[in-house]
């Protein structure tokens, strides 16, 4: 006799998964390949997620690393994360065609960190080293114009050469609650320190973290889908264990799922970064189905209607 299966209730965070900006940027991929033809040429991932990157190949883009390894005669695309200003200098040297995938609201930060440069400030870029997002931004401004904070360590121990001319801007996919604590400190040594009129997080990195801190204390265990070089996915789990989930770990799709791992969890919690597409939570929760008597709660803390155009190149 079959034993019955045990009892799990997913509790499935909402928003979830893709923001405006990767959405943006998967499509205009889509259409470089329409437009014109294969192979399209794609600097850095696209966004970061395997997933998402081998669908892309599949329909003919080709990703490299840099420049130099993009022919004369073909079209290349600049990731979500936002490139140095060097990057597009290069390819109008080399009369490459090129189009900008960068997220609006990345835009909207290399804009901010000008501004604050032109008007003779030193910008704190808070963010994590190495990661293309803060390349891009730190590459938007010239050398010594720009600093990188990663935590409130620094943050205490920052001198700079005029400590009453400074701005401050953030990466986009923080942790909101380890933002607070940078900027709080930068405010309180320079009291003088320039910054958004909005926080420089997104919306989406927001929504996400807020949706999994709903749900956190009412888990057992929490599964964030999204890839380990995903600054915002990252985020979603040490903020669901942060929240009262202390079991939380990060889960590129179903086929990497630790079932030992899981124990005996009876809820279940569910996210997904903003670069994971909805077909992998879906994939996870029939997984979830095979081995457990699950019933889904979809718990919203809010609505999310952002839609970013396309480049005007793309949809003519």
């Amino acid at each position: 006799m079959i034993a019955p299966k045990k009892p799990l209730t997913i509790l499935l965070a909402s928003p979830r998964g893709f923001c405006a900006g990767v959405d943006r940027a998967i499509q205009i991929v889509e259409r470089a390949l329409e437009r014109y033809g294969r192979p399209v040429y794609v600097r850095h991932e696209i966004v970061h997620n395997r997933f998402v990157v081998e669908n892309l190949e599949a329909k003919g883009a080709i990703f490299v690393d840099e420049l130099d390894e993009v022919p004369d005669d073909r079209p290349v695309v600049f990731s979500a994360h936002g490139v140095p200003k060097s990057v597009p200098a290069e390819a109008v040297r080399r009369d490459l065609l090129y189009v900008d995938a960068t997220c609006p609201l990345v835009s909207k930060v290399h804009r901010e960190a000008e501004r604050h440069a032109q008007s003779g400030r030193t910008v704190v870029l808070i963010g994590h080293a190495g990661h293309p997002e803060v390349i891009g931004t730190m590459g938007q401004l010239p050398p010594g114009k720009v600093v990188l904070v990663e935590d409130v360590t620094q943050a205490e121990t920052l001198t700079v050469a005029d400590p009453d001319n400074l701005a401050y801007a953030t990466q986009t996919t923080l942790s909101v609650d380890d933002t607070t604590g940078i900027v709080s400190a930068l405010r309180r040594r320079f009291p003088s320190i320039q910054g958004p009129k909005l926080e420089d997080i997104c919306y989406a990195t927001t929504n996400r973290q807020a949706a999994v801190k709903a749900i956190a204390q009412r888990c057992d265990a929490m599964v964030v889908i999204g890839a380990p070089n995903s600054s915002n996915s990252m985020r979603l789990v040490e903020v669901a264990a942060n929240y009262g989930c202390a079991k939380s770990r990060l889960v590129q799709r179903a086929a990497d799922m630790d079932w030992d791992w899981l124990g005996d969890a009876h809820r279940l919690g569910i996210t997904a970064g903003a670069s994971a597409p909805e077909l992998l939570v879906d994939e996870l929760i029939e997984a979830c189905r095979t081995r457990y008597d699950v019933t889904v709660e979809e718990v919203r803390t809010t609505e999310e209607n952002v839609v970013f155009k396309l480049p005007r190149a793309l949809v003519a």
